[in-house]
Order: C-alpha cells, then sequence, then structure tokens
C-alpha cells in the first residue's frame, strides 16, 4: 500500500476533534464520527433546551440518543494500524525526546526517525525526509537480502560444524585403540627389559663369584707359603745365632729345605669383567623414531625384538 493512499485512509478515521486515530468511533445523524469519549465530552455538543446537540463539523443538529457505533470505521483504524506500525506495536507510540511529537519521518542523510519538528530544526534542513512507511520497504527489501545472505551462510554454518563435530568425534575413536597399542606394547617392552636386568644380574653375580673364587685360593696358597717360609726363616735364624751344635745338627735336611724353597706367585687374577652389559643404542633408537631404519634388540636371555617404524 502507498503512502499516499496511507495518508487518505488516516484522514479519513482521524477524529475531527483530537485530531488522533478514532476510538471507539460513534457515528452522528450527519454522518460525522468521532470517538466517543471526545463526542460526549465536547462542549460544542452540549445539549440545547429542544434535546438537540450540533455536529462538531458541519453544525448539523443531531440527537444525542442517536448516538451509534461506527464498527466499520473501527475495523478500518484496526487494518490501518497493522499495515503502518504492525499488529505487535499497535499500542506503542514513540514521541521524539526533544520536542514531544509523533516519531513518524526518517531523515536519510542522518539514518534517523524524526518528527516534523525536527524536520523544521536546523540539524535536519535541507535533508531529504520521508515518511516511515515510504522507506520502510526499501530497508525492508535491503534487510530481506541481507537475511537470505545470513540465512545461507547459517546453513553452511550448521553443515560444516556438523561435518567438524563428525571428524572430532572419528579423531577421538582412532585414537583409543592406538592409546591402547601403545600401552600394550611399552608394558610388553618393560617386562622384557625387567627380565632382562634380572638375566644381567645374575651372569654379574656368578661372574663375581668366579673371580672371588680364584682370587680367594690364591690368597689361601700365599698363606700357606707364608707360613712355610716364617718357619724357615725361623729355625734358619736360630742356628745361626746358636752353638756350633746347634748350627750343624741336621743341617742337610735344613739346607735341602732352604735350597728348594720357591716362591709360587699367583697366576693371572681376574682385574676386570670379561663382558660388560652394553644397553640399547639410543641413536639407533633415536633413528628408529625418526623413520629412518628399523632396530634389532638381541638379549641376553634369548630374546631378540625387532622394531620398525610405521
Amino acid at each position: 500500500m502507498t503512502s499516499a493512499v496511507l495518508v487518505d485512509i488516516r484522514d479519513e478515521v482521524t477524529c475531527p476533534i483530537c485530531l488522533e486515530l478514532l476510538t471507539e468511533p460513534m457515528s452522528i445523524d450527519c454522518g460525522h464520527s468521532f470517538c466517543q469519549a471526545c463526542i460526549t465530552g465536547n462542549k460544542q455538543s452540549e445539549t440545547s433546551q429542544d434535546g438537540e446537540s450540533t455536529c462538531p463539523v458541519c453544525r448539523t443538529s443531531y440527537q444525542p440518543g442517536n448516538l451509534r457505533p461506527n464498527r466499520h470505521l473501527a475495523n478500518i483504524v484496526e487494518r490501518l494500524k497493522e499495515a503502518v506500525l504492525g499488529p505487535e506495536q499497535q499500542l506503542k507510540v514513540i514521541l521524539c525526546v526533544q520536542h514531544g511529537e509523533k516519531l513518524q519521518l526518517f531523515c536519510k542523510e542522518d539514518g534517523k526517525i524524526i518528527c516534523w519538528l525536527c524536520e523544521r530544526s536546523l540539524e535536519h534542513r535541507g535533508h531529504h525526509t520521508f515518511l516511515l512507511e515510504e522507506v520502510a520497504q526499501e530497508y525492508q527489501e535491503v534487510f530481506q537480502e541481507s537475511l537470505k545472505k545470513m540465512k545461507k551462510d547459517q546453513q553452511e554454518v550448521e553443515k560444516l560444524t556438523a561435518v567438524i563435530r563428525e571428524k572430532k568425534a572419528c579423531w577421538k575413536t582412532q585414537m583409543e585403540p592406538e592409546r591402547y597399542r601403545i600401552q600394550t606394547q611399552f608394558n610388553q617392552l618393560r617386562s622384557i627389559l625387567d627380565k632382562e636386568e634380572q638375566w644381567e644380574l645374575i651372569k654379574l653375580e656368578e661372574e663375581e663369584r668366579k673371580g672371588l673364587s680364584i682370587i680367594e685360593k690364591a690368597e689361601d696358597k700365599l698363606v700357606q707359603q707364608s707360613e712355610s717360609l716364617r718357619e724357615l726363616i725361623s729355625d734358619l735364624e736360630r742356628r745361626c745365632q746358636g752353638s756350633a751344635m746347634e748350627l750343624l745338627q741336621d743341617v742337610s735336611d735344613v739346607r735341602k729345605r732352604s735350597e728348594a724353597w720357591t716362591l709360587k706367585k699367583p697366576k693371572a687374577l681376574p682385574t676386570k669383567l670379561r663382558s660388560t652389559f652394553r644397553p640399547p643404542d639410543l641413536e639407533k633408537m633415536l633413528q628408529v623414531f625418526r623413520g629412518e631404519q628399523s632396530w634389532e634388540i638381541e638379549f641376553g636371555c634369548g630374546i631378540t625384538i625387532v622394531v620398525r617404524n610405521k
């Protein structure tokens, strides 16, 4: 509906007394209509001596008792409110804060809703102003186009969100078996390493036992030689310090023992481990993790592991 038509209709349903849209319109004998409160309270409608009143518009006499509701005009007023304001704003009248007048104009330069007094002020003088309903359609089309694009983008966002959530769920699903595989393999590796540790410690204890046995036997033999040598030295010292009789008594036996004495030195004793423990090559492990090569681990307990990077 064009603004000109709306203005014409508004004029037809405006109360001549309060100049507002008719409220509970009442018609009198001459055909003019007024708000019920206006026609009953207007001073010009006071009843004369013969019981008649005068129409505020055409001055035609009418009987106050002949006031009748004009439902047709009431319906037109309601339709007009819906066309101009929308059904949810019918009772909402916004007034200019500065002038207290109805805000019913739009200034395109400032993009503001103004009243008729604002239009005549220096601030808006020379600007292009229109009735709200005249520019509403223009902005309605602009906003509808923007709304159309935004709704399309919203649908795209919802689709992308659904795809991302699906990928997120799929990603999480992949993680669980991989986490289990990693934990399982490292548990197995720890078990093997524990066994290898025990095996290496057992070998070390056995080598320690054998080495100590050799050393202790050599020590015992030296102790025995030391005792024999101490007895022989004591005997010779006693003979040398005694009389000729004591020196020459059993001299042949003593001489044989002295000349036969030979120090028997211990054979080569163990001074270092025959084989030392060699931990896995850390550099090779890093190469495996970098994907450069596979890695073969041979354990003394009879276990061999080949690790390959996937």
